[in-house]
């Protein structure tokens, strides 16, 4: 690629993170032990919470387990991550295998990022984190993150099967984040061409599969295109960064310890209505993605009802009266590459709305919206 005249267009800058995935469909033992065995290793520490210790084990029958660590919580809590980094060294692991969704995944990201050890991941959920290179950590309810090429999991191994005991409502909402990660990256930092390519089809994949699981849980085909467009959202979120969305429910999440996919699934549709006035190619690539050129946003609001997924924050315990807190530590971290100026009355609205469970609207450009429209 040539470099941009200073009269031609803006240059392209996208970056690529190596990784092998497999998909599969009950395969998932087989899979994953020949993947161990690509990558040689010979003590393996697999880390799954309680719930899905007896899935974890059933997997990884034919791997040459070490110790199993159960301590996951959600938003990875600074002494979950010692204490998973403690394990690793205590049995010399030379790899981390986590079965689980994305609090899960995570707990090894933790890991890695100071041991430096690879992971392997078997996701259970559509959380994505599998796909990224962006690592949380949360102490005194404040969340950190950060981007690290080792926690990028060596290899994920998919298996659509996995899914098929998810409950309808986890199904919704963790599809749902997985469609943030897809909305997010048409106006994160780092928005680019082929990320937003890679997120309209990771849309259409979930729009047209969600809706195919609420109605069957056990439709394999269905969850299996859901995984790919998980898997699509994940890379573009990974190469446009954290937008607007994700700087929201982090903070939200790390302050008050909410529910994280369903957290994800009520705020994204509240985004969505501020940002895209704003954001006329978002709102394009919206529109090819649901079906819906001449109304993206009343789309998406319409799979949202298909769906019926969580509507509140409130349902998720986040009091009201928190609210004025809220906003202000959401203030400190809108990314300035957000396609319109963000002020603290928005800010407090959207919130208000988000919490309250009314109906997310779109939100008309002001005098204040000096940005130029992306």
């Amino acid at each position: 690629m040539t470099a941009a005249t200073s009269a031609g267009p803006s240059p392209v800058v996208y970056e690529s993170w190596g990784q092998r995935v497999v998909f599969g469909s009950g395969t998932a033992r087989e899979d994953v032990a020949a993947e161990v065995a690509g990558l040689g290793a010979s003590r393996v520490l697999v880390i799954a919470a309680d719930g899905e210790r007896a899935l974890a084990e059933d997997i990884c029958e034919d791997v040459p387990v070490v110790a199993v660590f159960g301590e996951v919580r959600p938003h990875v809590p600074v002494e979950v991550a010692e204490a998973v980094r403690a394990a690793a060294r205590e049995h010399a692991a030379d790899l981390l295998l986590s079965v689980g969704g994305g609090s899960t995944t995570g707990t090894a990201k933790a890991a890695a990022l100071t041991t430096g050890l690879p992971i392997l991941a078997v996701p259970t959920t559509y959380a994505g984190s599998e796909a990224t290179p962006v690592w949380g950590l949360t102490e005194n309810g404040h969340k950190r993150t950060g981007t690290d090429p080792k926690v990028l999991p060596r290899v994920v191994v998919y298996d659509a099967t996995l899914m098929l005991s998810l409950p309808t409502r986890l199904s919704v909402t963790s599809g749902l984040n997985a469609l943030a990660h897809c909305v997010d990256a048409w106006w994160a930092p780092r928005h680019n061409p082929i990320s937003s390519a890679l997120a309209v089809e990771g849309v259409r994949s979930l729009a047209s599969s969600l809706p195919r699981i609420v109605a069957d849980g056990q439709d394999v085909a269905a969850r299996r295109d859901i995984l790919f467009g998980t898997y699509l959202g994940a890379v573009a979120f990974a190469g446009a960064g954290s937008g607007l969305h994700h700087k929201v429910c982090h903070v939200l999440g790390g302050a008050y310890d909410l529910e994280h996919a369903a957290l994800h699934s009520v705020v994204l549709p509240h985004v969505v209505g501020l940002n895209l006035p704003a954001a006329p190619q978002a709102a394009r690539h919206l529109g090819a993605a649901l079906g819906d050129g001449t109304d993206p946003f009343a789309a998406l609001l319409d799979l949202y009802a298909r769906l019926e997924p969580p509507s509140s924050l409130g349902e998720l315990g986040l009091a009201e009266q928190e609210l004025d807190r809220a906003t202000d530590l959401v203030m400190t971290q809108v990314p300035d590459s957000n396609p319109r100026r963000v002020t603290r009355h928005q800010m407090r609205e959207l919130l208000g709305r988000a919490c309250r469970g009314d109906t997310p609207v779109l939100v008309p450009l002001t005098a204040l919206d000096t940005k130029a429209h992306r």
